[in-house]
């Protein structure tokens, strides 16, 4: 690791928790502004054929009230 990230991490963790919090969103929301055109490009032609195997009748969705059940079943175990 370099030196400056380094010391930049150190400082980093001896912040409190609810500063060292900000400073990740803060961290998280810079990446978010990196565009990754391939990504892009990859996730619109998957949405498409996701589409178009549910209107082909190859996938059948899942109601949106047994996903959350399933999923707090499953958190709670």
């Amino acid at each position: 690791m370099p030196d400056a990230l380094q010391e930049v991490t150190k400082a980093a963790m001896d912040l409190p928790l609810a500063q060292r919090l900000a400073l990740a969103r803060l961290l998280m929301d810079t990446a978010d502004d990196v565009e990754d055109s391939d990504a892009e490009a990859a996730w619109d032609v998957e949405i498409r054929e996701r589409i178009r195997a549910i209107d082909e009748g190859r996938e059948i969705g899942i109601p949106w009230e047994d996903v959350m059940r399933e999923a707090k079943e499953r958190r709670a175990r």
